[in-house]
């Protein structure tokens, strides 16, 4: 199959096209490098030793998409272009929304123009907002704490609403909880330009000497130790989650909800302690103000993608700490 990967430069796309292109998938890449590098590109292709096709361009262009479909026999859509920062959505709201819900119209529109129909969607546990219970199942009532996971769940309804249009569309939307570590040869993982707004990349540059200290956002959450506890998951077994919706929507009509998680809790201290240990390394950090739209606690029930995917996390906390820091080390 030829599978459109948009965002593939990204963290979470360039792990999944990996995963794809050693899975015998051509891969289509579209990316506009507002939060990656054009090296991922190459060290995909180090890792990998195939070939892909790659276009440079913003996905809310219909004009540029039209022209990719145009060149390209695309099967099949899996769709990660988008901004992602919690904070910064409360900050520059217009900016999320528009960027957002733009590209995926655009990309919808296009899509159907072509007559391409299966689309993996890049949802997010944001979602969910504050959950009455845990773990988090994907009939759990939908209402996010913030604009980014605003645009994740317009989406999602734009996406359901198309669905129920034109019962053509396969359509499989997987709500992540928190992708972290690195490909194993420390090649490609999280490196965002600037400063991070996600917290492990921010530990990594304190572990590997570039920052002082970790701000810690808040410690006084009901939680274990007063930090804010998330359901980290490998980026590996999350990239590995996409090959298996891929093939879901293969033989499985109409759309489909997915929580890609571990079903397990960390605290950013945790992470904090965990990096130190697994690495050898000192993280000094400071206890910070929390930050608009964070909550408390939050992790998945995976049992239904486990169950209909055939998927499971296989990788555990201290995998993603140490790959991380190596990724972070070489990179440095």
């Amino acid at each position: 199959m030829k599978i459109l990967v948009t965002g593939g430069a990204g963290y979470i796309g360039s792990h999944t096209v990996v995963e794809l292109l050693e899975s015998g998938h051509e891969v289509v890449i579209i990316d506009d490098f507002s939060n990656s590098s054009g090296e991922v590109l190459d060290k995909i292709s180090m890792i990998t030793d195939k070939e892909f096709v790659f276009y440079e361009g913003d996905v809310c262009d219909k004009n540029f998409l039209e022209s990719v479909f145009a060149k390209e026999n695309i099967d099949s859509v899996i769709h990660f272009a988008g901004y992602k920062a919690v904070g910064e959505s409360v900050a520059n709201p217009l900016k999320y929304y528009r960027n957002n819900i733009d590209s995926t119209l655009s990309l919808l529109e296009v899509m159907d123009n072509n007559k391409v129909y299966n689309f993996v969607f890049s949802s997010s546990a944001c979602v969910y907002g504050v959950p009455d219970t845990l773990p988090m199942k994907e009939d759990f009532p939908l209402s996010p704490t913030n604009p980014y996971g605003y645009t994740k769940l317009f989406i999602e309804q734009i996406l359901k609403d198309l669905s129920h249009s034109n019962d053509k569309w396969n359509i499989a939307l997987l709500r992540y909880f928190n992708p972290i570590g690195a490909h194993e040869s420390g090649l490609i993982g999280e490196n965002p330009n600037g400063v991070p707004n996600n917290i492990m990349p921010y530990i990594m540059r304190v572990a590997t000497g570039q920052y002082d200290k970790v701000h810690v956002f808040g410690n006084d959450y009901d939680t274990e130790d007063g930090t804010g506890v998330r359901d980290y998951i490998h980026v590996v077994d999350l990239a590995k989650g996409h090959i298996k919706a891929i093939d879901y929507l293969n033989s499985n009509d109409g759309l489909s909800i997915f929580n890609l998680g571990t079903g397990i809790g960390h605290s950013v201290m945790e992470l904090i302690k965990i990096t130190e240990k697994v690495n050898d390394v000192a993280v000094p950090y400071v206890i910070d103000e929390r930050r608009p739209g964070d909550i408390d606690e939050y992790y998945a029930d995976p049992s239904l993608a486990n169950e209909k995917l055939g998927w499971k996390a296989e990788k555990d906390i201290e995998d993603m700490c140490r790959d991380a820091y190596i990724f972070a080390f070489k990179n440095n």
